[in-house]
Order: C-alpha cells, then sequence, then structure tokens
C-alpha cells in the first residue's frame, strides 16, 4: 500500500483542485451548498434549470483489489454492474473501500468526483464514461467535497483530462433492468 493515511484523519483540500483549475484557466460555476450523500440531496439543494448532465460517480475495483475504474454516469442510471464487469474484463466489480478511495484519490465517500483524478499521478486509476454524460454539454461535480457542485463544459472538462493525463474510455453504461 502506498499511503496508509485513513481518511478519519485526512480532510480533502478542494483549495488545492481551485488552484490547479484557475492555473489552467478551466472555468466553471460554483454553487455551495449544504453537505449532499445521494443524487437525490443533491438534487434538492443544485438549481435545475443549469442543463447539465448530474453525475454519479462510481469508485469500483475488481474482485483481487489490482484494477479501479472511476465510472461516470448520469444519475438517474441505475447501473448494472455485472455487465459492466464483462465489459471491463473483470472478474467481478465491487465499490472501493473509503481507506482504497482515500489512497487513490484523496477523496471520502459522498464526494467521489472525475475531478479527485487530480490526486491520480500514477494513473492507477481507468476513467470510463457513459456515453450519455459525454455527449452532454457540461457535467455537475463535487470539488472533492460534497458541500459545494461544480458545473464544467465537455471543453473545459477535456482541460482537465488532459492536464491530468487521463483519457476517458467513453462506453454505452449497461443499466440494471433495461433501463
Amino acid at each position: 500500500m502506498t499511503d496508509p493515511v485513513s481518511p478519519t484523519n485526512k480532510e480533502p483540500d478542494p483549495a488545492a483542485l481551485y488552484r490547479l483549475l484557475d492555473a489552467h484557466e478551466i472555468r466553471y460555476q460554483r454553487y455551495d451548498h449544504r453537505a449532499v450523500f445521494t443524487c437525490d440531496e443533491a438534487d434538492g439543494v443544485v438549481p435545475e434549470d443549469l442543463g447539465a448532465v448530474h453525475s454519479k460517480n462510481l469508485f469500483l475495483r475488481d474482485k483481487r483489489g489490482r484494477r479501479h475504474w472511476l465510472l461516470v454516469t448520469a444519475c438517474e442510471k441505475p447501473v448494472d454492474l455485472k455487465a459492466v464487469a464483462r465489459l471491463f474484463d473483470a472478474d467481478t466489480l465491487s465499490l472501493g473501500s473509503p481507506d482504497r478511495l482515500w489512497t487513490h484519490l484523496r477523496v471520502t465517500p459522498g464526494s467521489v468526483t472525475i475531478l479527485a483524478l487530480m490526486h491520480d499521478a500514477a494513473h492507477a486509476v481507468e476513467l470510463v464514461i457513459d456515453a450519455a454524460v459525454w455527449s452532454g454539454a457540461s457535467l455537475r461535480c463535487h470539488p472533492l467535497v460534497n458541500t459545494a457542485t461544480l458545473v464544467l463544459g465537455r471543453d473545459q472538462l477535456q482541460r482537465f483530462l488532459d492536464v491530468t493525463g487521463h483519457v476517458p474510455r467513453v462506453i454505452d453504461i449497461p443499466a440494471r433492468g433495461g433501463a
């Protein structure tokens, strides 16, 4: 394990994210709000008329814990993890533990975000984005903490990914129950 730091004694640093975004002139809109832990809670505190895809982010690992993915899809899509595992050529998929999440992305549960890839310098986490999300004009995401939401245009999100060196794998994510 690269870093035994536990989420219980470390806090994410959104100021570092804002410095990175500003240094690379990546534009965003910011909405501060109370802490939210689910998509439904976020819907109640962020304006609905933003025209941005409300993202759901799943930090996943394979059965052996050797491979990790950040799966970004729309909040309203129930993900079929068994079907996704087949797409990833993984035995089974499960959510990564809070410690594993902290080690790789330096965020805590409830704050998982595509923007946490700024901490994945080793590129140990593969980014997978649902094609429906990628086709949207903009995306809603947390700035490493769940007390704010940022809206980034897709071009600005691409600039962020270029800065971090992450290339998204854009695919149609299978929905549970065919939804």
